[in-house]
């Protein structure tokens, strides 16, 4: 089954950390950028961070950098993203895309560029 799971949100106080996983299944993430996106109510999606298929680069939005950690366990197919330094303005949905039809290029932080995506797992930070 092709799907894509997001865990590890939730309520976190300001300057806090979480860590968001997103299990694929049914794809090889070696051949796909993947990346985490989130949508904050009101607001545009946004791409946070990404990692291509051919050389593991890393990219990241302007916002997160320094904050936010993406990385990926190919053996278990799994992409994870570390948040330090929660802030309110985080607060949103995030969830993981894959482009699977390669129409990204870098930083592949496009959310139109992605074809499959997980439900999402709500990060609220709140004091």
């Amino acid at each position: 089954q092709k799907q894509l799971v997001e865990s590890g949100g939730g309520l976190v106080q300001p300057g806090g950390s979480l860590r968001l996983s997103c299990v694929v299944s049914g794809f090889n993430l070696d051949y796909y950028p993947i990346g985490w996106f989130r949508q904050a109510p009101g607001k545009e999606r946004e791409g946070l961070s990404s990692i291509d298929s051919h050389e593991d680069r890393t990219y990241y939005t302007d916002s997160v950098k320094g904050r936010f950690t993406i990385s990926r366990d190919n053996a278990k197919n799994i992409v994870y993203l570390q948040m330090n330094g929660l802030q309110p303005e985080d607060t949103a949905v995030y969830y993981c895309a894959l482009d699977i039809n390669n129409r990204s290029s870098p930083p592949h932080l496009d959310p139109d560029e992605y074809d499959y995506r997980g439900q999402g797992t709500q990060v609220t930070v709140s004091s």
